[in-house]
């Protein structure tokens, strides 16, 4: 299971990730996390 801290944390690596406005960032954890969790239901 993915939560948000731990999505922040992974995507933190990328330099990309630091150039979004934190509406962007919000909406790239949410969508990463429900990517994460469709990919452990498959």
């Amino acid at each position: 299971m993915m939560n948000p801290r731990r999505a922040i944390g992974i995507l933190m690596l990328s330099p990309i990730y630091f150039r979004l406005t934190l509406e962007q960032r919000r909406e790239l954890v949410a969508e990463y996390c429900r990517l994460f969790s469709q990919g452990d239901q498959e």
